[in-house]
């Protein structure tokens, strides 16, 4: 680069022989003296070594030399003064390249180093050149660096030492020599350039701004170095790391022509810094909605707090994303479950607070609750040290007025539970390569649309995604795969949860669950659970099996459709409630389970694939529906293909109201569960009551409440062998367990009937 040759800038000085008159000897500002005749300086018109030149009679102990037109300075431009200079007689004295260096406003910028090296003439006659560079940036080479401050010079020598020595000097050269510091084709600004140091202690952020806005779509270099920024920074173009940068945790870098994290890393030379000044940077900048991550694997040996990367905002709700990469979790103690145990108390009346918590402050916000009458995947939303209160994620369906509890925290790779609120925010395409050491993410207390789309989970230590909030609004995974890290174990001793939620209107669709203990735990309603496939088999024999996906609202308003469900249950209860007696409320109601594929392989042949568990007494079923599916049992028989678990509770079967199971296949079981159930009945013996049985085919063992039809097959005959051609009246829920149909003819009779009964009521 030649600025002189590219800009059309006026760098050389005129010859001497066009006059003394822009020579001065002071500093070369306006108004300083000229040479122009100064009875110490004359003109040489033929000197047989320069040919015209300057001769001096050196006067001063600093005599000065300096053209008074204004040298430009630019950033990035690196200028060389070179002169030859000669004794001529009398004392010998020494040369250097000098300047002044002018600001803005024609005023002097001090502080700065305005001479070149020092040479001594040491003999008569003999041909010496000296030389100095000028530039902005701190270069190995530059003699004086002026970094941005000046705009232009006034440039010449001093010639220094012992006074009456006579010196030629030929004509003054001032050339650009920026190719010197430059690849000869640049694509690139230097941060040197404009005043960068690199010392990891001088702030160089206005050198970095200055090279971005000169850059001009070009990249900006950063050279080899620990670059100090003090304050937040937006770099409009590509940036090149060769050194790194330091700054405040507090400060966020924008690197907006190349926002991934690669260059991140290559920023902060660290690619756990570098993913959390990205992610700092995701959440505040507009101009990128998503993070790409690279395809870089980044390893941890310890939990992500996503909140204090960001370091400033509570909550966030724009839709924001990561993607592409992979998370490693190395093995170490930053990973181990906190555990605290504390004695508090519980009220129904306040039915998701523990009051009088004892060792409160070293229970940590996010820690699993566990102890008696704790329903499932309950956790600490909220603490108040003051006021020795936690606030919980679900109620107690059966806790002690003060007892005993065990909170423990698990360690995720991804924690965004420092935020208060989160929502639309999205992981696609990342690897949650726990292996055993870690759980993979935890949510924000609130918020809605967290989707975790095309990612594995792999091997969490004890869960895939918690929700210990409402965080989980809307919660939707998406072709995903969850792997667990307890495939050896038997089903009935794993400890790992896929994911759970405590709020509304989940979307778990096309994703593959693998050897839970369960796979998700499910409070609210609206979820849409859609072409996945979870199993959770083990290699023992005959050995039972748990809940798969876990509906814990009775009411639910939900379908399972089209998954794949594989030796495992569905399992409903209503276990957070803190009053789980049937009250002023819905019951079981509002499931539709349509189009499955349910398998079981090597299990106890009391295993069931539907399982309803109240908490409380007076439940009953008022809305469910089991279409379509196709239930088959292999190495092995079960009997039937649901259950209740009266564990704590039964049903009540006599306000059963719309329960559909039709159009289902059974292979390998060995009662099939139809209603309503349409049976043929024959009475081969005269009688006035026929007890008709279709209880085996009725859900769940309910009553067989209502005969919606009886239709003799062939002729109803008396003894006498006559036609009997009255109809029977109809006595339904008949016998002890109200499980029978009575059909009670005018007369003693025989013969066959087709019969619909069914054990709810459709209306």
């Amino acid at each position: 680069m030649n600025k002189a040759i590219t800009d059309g800038l006026m760098l050389m000085p005129p010859a001497f022989s066009g006059g003394l008159g822009v020579w001065s000897s002071e500093d070369g500002t306006v108004g300083s003296a000229t040479y122009d005749g100064a009875g110490n300086a004359s003109l040489v018109v033929a000197d047989q070594d320069f040919g015209g030149c300057l001769e001096l009679l050196k006067t001063d102990n600093t005599h000065k030399l300096r053209f008074m037109g204004q040298t430009p300075l630019l950033p990035g431009c690196y200028l060389r003064v070179r002169v030859r200079v000669k004794a001529i007689s009398g004392a010998l004295p020494s040369v250097r390249i000098a300047g002044w260096a002018g600001g803005a406003g024609d005023v002097h910028v001090t502080g700065l180093t305005e001479t070149g090296a020092t040479t001594a003439l040491t003999t008569y006659g003999e041909v010496v050149e000296v030389s100095a560079i000028i530039g902005t940036g701190q270069r190995g080479g530059v003699d004086m660096v002026w970094g941005m401050a000046p705009l232009y010079g006034h440039f010449g020598l001093d010639l220094v030492g012992i006074n009456g020595g006579l010196v030629r000097i030929d004509d003054i050269v001032i050339e650009d020599v920026t190719h010197v510091f430059h690849r000869e084709m640049m694509d690139w600004v230097d941060v040197r350039d404009y005043g960068a140091v690199g010392d990891g202690v001088t702030d160089d952020r206005a050198a970095f701004e200055a090279a971005d806005f000169a850059a001009a779509g070009r990249d900006v270099l950063v050279p080899k170095g620990v670059h100090y920024l003090g304050d937040h920074l937006s770099l409009l173009n590509r940036v090149r790391f060769e050194g790194t940068v330091v700054m405040p945790d507090d400060k966020r870098l924008i690197l907006r022509g190349s926002f991934k994290l690669p260059d991140y890393i290559d920023a902060f030379g660290d690619e756990v810094l570098g993913f959390r000044k990205a992610f700092q940077a995701l959440l505040n900048y507009t101009d990128h909605e998503s993070l790409d991550l690279g395809g870089r694997r980044i390893e941890l040996d310890g939990p992500i707090d996503l909140r204090a990367a960001e370091g400033a905002k509570d909550t966030f709700e724009v839709r924001r994303v990561i993607r592409n990469g992979q998370f490693n979790a190395v093995a170490g103690p930053n990973w181990d479950p906190s555990v605290a145990t504390s004695v508090a108390s519980y009220s129904v009346a306040n039915p998701k607070t523990l009051t009088g918590v004892a060792n409160v402050a070293n229970i940590e916000v996010g820690a699993l609750v566990t102890g008696n009458g704790v329903g499932r995947e309950v956790y600490v939303t909220a603490k108040n040290v003051g006021a020795g209160t936690l606030t919980l994620s679900q109620p107690l369906y059966g806790a002690a007025a003060t007892q005993g509890y065990t909170f423990t925290r698990f360690k995720y790779i991804l924690d965004f539970s420092g935020f208060s609120k989160l929502s639309k925010f999205t992981i696609t395409d990342v690897e949650f390569m726990c292996a055993g050491n870690a759980s993979g993410i935890l949510l924000a207390p609130a918020g809605q649309t967290f989707h975790l789309k095309d990612c594995f989970v792999t091997k969490p230590r004890d869960r895939g995604v918690t929700s210990h909030g409402d965080g989980c609004q809307d919660l939707q995974i998406d072709r995903c795969h969850f792997v667990s890290n307890e495939q050896a174990v038997k089903a009935t001793d794993r400890t790992t949860i896929a994911f759970n939620v405590n709020a509304n209107d989940a979307k778990i669709r096309d994703t593959r669950f693998e050897r839970f203990r369960h796979t998700g735990v499910l409070f609210g309603n609206g979820h849409l659970i859609v072409g996945n496939h979870w199993f959770q088999g083990d290699d023992e024999v005959d050995s039972p099996r748990l809940g798969g996906m876990i509906f814990t609202y009775p009411n639910v308003k939900s379908v399972v459709t089209g998954n794949y469900i594989d030796n495992c249950s569905i399992e409903w209860t209503n276990e957070h409630d803190a009053e789980p007696d049937f009250g002023v409320e819905f019951s079981f109601g509002g499931l539709t389970v349509t189009g499955n594929i349910f398998t079981c392989s090597d299990v106890a042949d009391w295993f069931n694939w539907i399982v309803i568990k109240p908490y409380g007494a007076g439940h009953f079923i008022q809305g469910l529906s089991v279409q379509g599916n196709s239930f088959k049992s292999i190495n092995g028989t079960i009997d039937r293909i649901e259950a209740v678990d009266t564990s704590i509770a039964g049903l009540d079967f006599g306000r059963s109201r719309n329960v559909v199971f039709e159009g289902n296949s059974f292979n390998g079981i060995t009662q099939a569960t139809i209603n309503p159930v349409t049976l043929e009945f024959v009475q081969n013996t005269e009688a006035v009551n026929w007890v008709l049985n279709s209880s085996g085919y009725l859900p769940f063992g309910g009553w067989a409440r209502m005969v919606p039809s009886v239709q003799p097959e062939a002729a109803i005959t008396n003894g006498a062998g006559g036609a009997v051609y009255a109809l029977p009246h109809v006595t339904p829920n008949y016998g002890a367990e109200s499980a029978l149909v009575r059909l009670t003819w005018p007369e003693a009779v025989k013969g066959r009937v087709i019969l619909t009964s069914r054990m709810d009521n459709p209306f």
